[in-house]
């Protein structure tokens, strides 16, 4: 099992930690919602949880805990600018579809 970052996801998130000024890592997991069933849910990593999982890409600790560890496995997240709007992407191979929006997928 393994979720990898690119290099421009990387520095964006050392980046974002550094100004922070704390944090560990970056937590991805999943949330029931949107069009499609499920959307990512990103935030900083201050402390680690009992049912996390750890992962390091490119320098960058990546936390996920068990239970969206199995919609995510094998995921890779990019950053990315389009037009106005710059953000993380995920390149998930166990989603099935996404919603038009692309805030939500479904497994």
């Amino acid at each position: 099992m393994a979720i990898e970052l690119t290099d421009v996801a990387a520095t964006r998130v050392q980046q974002f930690l550094a100004n922070r000024g704390k944090g560990i890592g970056l937590r991805l997991g999943v949330k029931t919602t949107g069009c499609s069933g499920l959307a990512y849910v990103i935030e900083f990593v201050d402390e680690l949880q009992s049912d996390d999982e750890v992962f390091e890409s490119r320098g960058v600790k990546i936390v996920v805990d068990r239970k969206s560890l199995v919609f995510l496995d094998g995921t890779e997240v990019d950053y990315a600018r389009v037009g106005l709007n710059e953000g993380f992407q995920f390149k998930n191979p166990n989603a099935k579809d996404e919603c038009g929006c692309g805030e939500s997928f479904t497994i």
